[in-house]
């Protein structure tokens, strides 16, 4: 009985959206135009993240150590920060490995290469190289080091210098763009959400004024409240989805022209790779948003301006 009903209600919801026509066809391309820009979203927000991932790999803080500083006991050290939950990884720096990548970044300057060897040692330290999980963490390792200081078997601290205050505006200013952009972006969809459900409220309306005599036919026969509210609801769902459908066919040639652009200017992210390679998330996202603005639109106008 139940199965049959809904069956009704989803045939009338279909012959609904049919006839109305025009204002079905303004729902969906004013749909259309929502979930175009909730997918430029979800695209900018994957290269948002590609790029601001690929700076944070470029962001860490170096410790240097005194010339003096014995191997084993830089070592220790190493193995006390990978064990900080704010650590993603250290790596070290011999001051061997330090000299020969010394020399190869300086292997056209004969000038800078004679007095390292007029020198007649290696005056370069070893170090520790330090990547935080998130930028926002690097003062708190900053503050480990400076908390307890690594000591020599002599007592006496290994550390020369710590490069993070050169680093600190690079740091905050990551940090600051990861935040604002995560905020910026869903404020901007729940704009364009709100706006799209607005406006489908006008053309629900709408809706329900050209089918008033059907309704009040009816309501005459003694049809459900469920059975007269229900088709509009199917219509606005169908029209969600056709417009998120719509939406997916139209990325398919946007993503194709600019992935060359966005290759060649943002260190290799492809669009059109993103959006075949993620193409299911893609589907579910818009359509499930589609579903949920059509339904919601529909609900809320048949709640204001349709009484049974």
């Amino acid at each position: 009985m139940i199965w049959t009903a809904i069956r009704r209600v989803s045939i009338s919801g279909i012959k609904n959206f049919i006839r109305s026509g025009a204002v079905s066809f303004a729902t969906v391309l004013i749909m259309t135009v929502t979930l175009s820009i909730i997918g430029a979203l979800i695209l900018l927000s994957a290269l948002l993240n590609y790029t601001l991932t690929t700076i944070r790999n470029k962001v860490d803080v170096n410790v240097y150590f005194v010339t003096t500083a014995a191997q084993s006991d830089i070592l220790t050290l190493q193995h006390k920060l990978t064990q900080l939950p704010q650590v993603q990884s250290v790596s070290f720096t011999s001051r061997a490995q330090a000299l020969v990548a010394f020399r190869a970044r300086y292997a056209n300057d004969q000038l800078t290469l004679q007095a390292l060897n007029e020198l007649g040692s290696n005056p370069l330290d070893a170090s520790l190289s330090i990547k935080a999980k998130e930028p926002s963490q690097y003062a708190n390792i900053v503050s480990f080091l400076n908390a307890g200081p690594a000591l020599s078997a002599g007592g006496t601290s290994i550390i020369d210098r710590i490069n993070y205050e050169q680093n600190k505006t690079v740091i905050n200013r990551l940090s600051l763009i990861i935040n604002t952009t995560q905020k910026v972006g869903i404020a901007i969809v729940l704009l364009f959400a709100i706006a799209s459900i607005i406006i489908a409220l006008a053309t629900v309306r709408l809706a329900i004024y050209t089918a008033r005599d059907e309704i009040s036919v009816m309501r005459l026969v003694g049809a459900s409240n469920a059975y007269i509210r229900g088709p509009f609801i199917v219509a606005g769902v169908i029209a969600g989805i056709i417009a998120a459908l719509l939406v997916l066919l139209l990325m398919l040639p946007a993503t194709w022209y600019t992935s060359n652009l966005t290759t060649t200017w943002f260190g290799g992210f492809n669009f059109f790779e993103y959006y075949r390679i993620h193409f299911l998330m893609l589907t579910s996202s818009l359509i499930g948003a589609g579903i949920l603005l059509g339904g919601t639109a529909s609900f809320l106008a048949i709640r204001r301006y349709l009484t049974v």
